[in-house]
């Protein structure tokens, strides 16, 4: 009966495994791809909010990837490519919203407003940000310079 009852915690345990390991595979990943807003949001996020260099540079143009996973660390690339340090942040996209996005066919240019909190001083930041589209999906292109 001991030896059934063993069998059973290592079974639980390895399918336990496999279920962690299915749900970090996910995290690696930016899912909603067909809003170049969204696609904004989950980018900064990513970078910001999680710390996930990898997450962050899988909605990028390679170019832009490759970039960003040379700094490593989120912080590095917050940074060298942003110029803007947050310890925890908000992030939206212009309130304005769609009617106001310089969107053509495949390519978009999209502005982030951003709020957030820097060893305890609140800064305000915009960033905006060029996306192509490819299958459907929207990707980052390039950052361009600040608006304002």
């Amino acid at each position: 009966m001991h030896h059934l009852k063993n069998s059973f915690l290592v079974l639980l345990l390895c399918s336990l495994t496999l279920l962690t390991a299915c749900g970090e595979d996910n995290s690696k990943k930016i899912t909603s791809v067909d809003n170049p807003e969204l696609v904004a949001i989950a980018f900064f996020d990513a970078l910001y909010n999680e710390k996930n260099v990898e997450k962050a540079a899988s909605v990028c143009n390679p170019q832009l990837a490759r970039l960003i996973l040379h700094y490593r660390s989120p912080g590095a690339v917050a940074r060298h490519l942003f110029n803007m340090s947050f310890d925890k942040v908000e992030i939206k996209p212009d309130s304005a919203g769609v009617k106001v996005r310089e969107q053509f066919k495949d390519n978009a240019n999209i502005t982030i407003y951003f709020d957030g909190y820097y060893h305890n001083n609140r800064i305000k930041d915009v960033k905006r940000l060029a996306f192509v589209q490819r299958d459907g999906e929207w990707f980052i292109d390039k950052v361009l310079k600040d608006p304002f």
